[in-house]
């Protein structure tokens, strides 16, 4: 019996209202997030997480004063777990665990977990579909660091992203028809598909995500077979003073309301529902649409348990490539050489 580890890395988040300081610490204080050398982003690190504190516990408190992130990563890997139990080979053993970056619980303790547990092959699974130095280069790093500290070294494949999975895509899809006709009784919606962005120096640095984004976005749009599909890609939740890549989900919704069109808004990056889809494009940018008189706002959600996106899941583990470190979906590269941060060789 050949035993595999699976390990679902997500970002994480608070799981009280007192944890919202150190969770924001963690978060800045990452070398892949803020690039200052040390002491300089212990000390932003600090000075933001004391700063957004009230702002940030405030979001929180839309959400039952925590963050659902670990609850519904949890039903992910309940769910990945049993799927690959089901369709694994009699000789295949998968036992699933849950990684967060920034909160409880992280790498160090997961790390001891899967020790105890023994594996004979570890597959490392970001629940970002879209890799970025900043998301997933981050979880590998943390990952391999604690490793280190507690010898632990076992055969080891790196799924780094699967912008376009056939599953990926299909779980859009359905998700998008269900909401698509019901925006569409207020008029022709224009669909914003809504990603995290990211500074624009991360981009010009050679990180793929926003290559990877727009991939995924062909994708969605080609199996979605709308005629004229009016359709665009945003980003949200931009934060500091720096150039960020665009444009922002709050241009496109001007754009709208100047065009009085209706929109459906995809979180197109996010795969478990959080602040940035519950409280964001939930509540925020709701208002905002309101406000500016749009016909109809309407959001699709977050993949979460979705059947088609737990068999992409399950794919990318059963059909990995056990010689390659690094693997994408397509068991190749992906990107462009011209994006050389991406881990593929």
């Amino acid at each position: 019996m050949t035993k595999n580890a699976v390990v679902l890395f997500n970002l994480g988040g608070p799981d009280n209202l007192d944890a919202v300081k150190p969770f924001l610490f963690n978060l800045f204080n990452d070398p892949a997030i803020i690039t200052l050398p040390q002491p300089f982003r212990y000390l932003l690190a600090f000075l933001i997480s004391t700063l957004r504190k009230s702002k940030a516990q405030g979001i929180y408190k839309h959400m039952g004063g925590k963050s659902p992130i670990l609850e519904l990563t949890m039903q992910q890997a309940e769910k990945l777990e049993k799927k690959l139990q089901s369709t694994a080979q009699n000789s295949e053993e998968y036992k699933v665990f849950v990684c967060m970056r920034h909160w409880h619980p992280m790498s160090d303790v997961v790390v001891k977990k899967v020790k105890s547990y023994a594996p004979d092959h570890v597959i490392l699974l970001p629940l970002y579909p879209q890799f970025s130095t900043t998301t997933t280069g981050s979880a590998f790093t943390d990952w391999d660091n604690s490793c280190a500290k507690n010898q632990f070294d076992a055969p080891t494949t790196r799924i780094c992203c699967y912008p376009n999975d056939r599953n990926f895509v299909a779980a859009h899809v359905r998700m998008i028809k269900d909401m698509y006709w019901k925006a569409s009784e207020n008029g022709k919606p224009r669909v914003l598909f809504s990603a995290h962005g990211l500074p624009e120096k991360t981009i010009a640095g050679g990180d793929p995500y926003q290559w990877q984004v727009e991939r995924s976005v062909e994708a969605i749009t080609q199996v979605l077979a709308i005629d004229e599909l009016d359709h665009v890609i945003c980003y949200q939740s931009r934060v500091g003073r720096l150039e960020w890549i665009g444009p922002s989900t709050e241009e496109e919704i001007d754009r709208a309301a100047e065009d009085k069109v209706p929109v459906l808004v995809v979180p197109v990056a996010f795969v478990s529902e959080h602040s940035e889809t519950l409280v964001e494009l939930d509540i925020d940018y709701r208002k905002m649409a309101e406000s500016k008189n749009i016909p109809g706002y309407y959001r699709v959600p977050a993949l979460n348990t979705d059947d088609f996106f737990i068999d992409a899941l399950s794919e990318l583990c059963l059909k990995r490539d056990k010689d390659e470190q690094v693997s994408s979906s397509t068991n190749e590269r992906i990107c462009p050489r011209t994006f050389g941060k991406c881990l593929c060789n």
